[in-house]
């Protein structure tokens, strides 16, 4: 399915991914129904019992529509590639994304194919996520536009040929990579992932993600050795970010480095928190921001996120940044070489 009355449309971004259609459950929080047992880190039902819900919502999701909508928000003139099922459901995602101002000529819809669904339970602060994720065949776009910016994250188990097809598309050509792998790119064999990370001028993971794709194992108190592990892959510049310890970052191009906090804000639900991050990182960049305070972009994004259910409700847009900017300032929240 092709959007024809966009195609003119100019771009800077094309956010190349998954995306979903999820619910969200909150349950009540009783100790009749539920409980969570820290020790072992799991939430407990009562088998075969009706557990009530006091709150249902419903949002698109994803990596790449996450991202794409992210940046539509800070002014980014964005446009998504994405495969989705010939459903109800593929539908519910278009015309969502499309409300949002977002490009869809590269949205593509697989008749017979069902679309990708989550549902995902809220619980004190935290989710567990459901995710339906059925194969889909990946269908490298043809006449794709030479944009200056790409962002490429997770895909299914099919993913292979299209990432082939695009390292050769971006080769040669004025245009800068953004990388977030997902699960099954982290995991896939080395000569898969390489000629992606050669490609790569800026790779964005978490901590853990980091130390899987390094090889590096624990990596406590040694960022700068994590960073520079993960620029020797390939990447240009390389963002690591870990939970309340903040993000990092290593620019190979002049060997500086640096930390940002995080803005102290209690969280209701996580979300799209690493999403909102990369978001608003990308934004920051694509709009000639340096990266020190692209990292703070970023990081106000997250924050905003996670006061709100789902992962593109609390999205910051480009009147709101000004105003978090200068509350994380007034936090104490500050970037800092190391």
């Amino acid at each position: 399915m092709v959007n024809w009355y966009c195609m003119d449309q100019k771009l800077d971004l094309l956010s190349i991914g998954d995306a979903t259609y999820d619910v969200f459950l909150e349950p009540t929080e009783s100790e009749t129904f539920c409980e969570i047992n820290t020790k072992d880190c799991l939430i407990c039902f009562s088998y075969g019992d009706k557990i009530p819900v006091k709150r249902l919502e419903y949002s698109v999701g994803g990596n790449a529509a996450n991202n794409s909508v992210g940046t539509k928000r800070l002014g980014i003139d964005v446009g998504l590639v994405s495969t989705l099922g010939g459903d109800a459901t593929g539908n519910l995602i278009i015309d969502k994304i499309k409300n949002e101002g977002v490009n869809t000529e590269y949205v593509v819809q697989q008749p017979g194919s069902p679309s990708r669904y989550s549902t995902i339970i809220n619980y004190a602060g935290e989710r567990t996520i459901f995710g339906y994720n059925p194969t889909h065949s990946y269908e490298f776009p043809k006449n794709l536009r030479e944009v200056p910016f790409i962002y490429l994250t997770s895909m299914g188990e099919s993913f292979e040929p299209f990432y082939n097809h695009l390292i050769e598309f971006v080769k040669g050509k004025e245009i800068k990579l953004f990388f977030n792998p997902g699960t099954l790119q982290i995991r896939a064999e080395k000569e898969v992932l390489q000629p992606v990370l050669e490609q790569t001028f800026v790779i964005y993971v978490n901590r853990q993600e980091a130390e899987k794709l390094t090889g590096m194992g624990s990596s406590a108190k040694q960022e700068k050795k994590l960073l520079e592990s993960l620029s020797s892959l390939g990447p240009k510049v390389c963002v690591v970010t870990d939970g309340g310890s903040g993000s990092f970052l290593f620019d190979s191009t002049n060997g500086s480095y640096f930390k940002c906090g995080v803005l102290p804000v209690d969280a209701y639900e996580r979300t799209g928190a690493g999403d909102a991050f990369g978001s608003g990182f990308l934004a920051a960049v694509i709009r000639g921001k340096p990266f020190s305070e692209a990292l703070l972009w970023g990081t106000v994004n997250s924050a905003s996120v996670i006061g709100y259910t789902g992962a593109q409700r609390g999205l910051l847009g480009e009147v709101d940044m000004p105003n978090w900017l200068e509350r994380a300032k007034s936090s104490g929240v500050e970037v800092k070489e190391f």
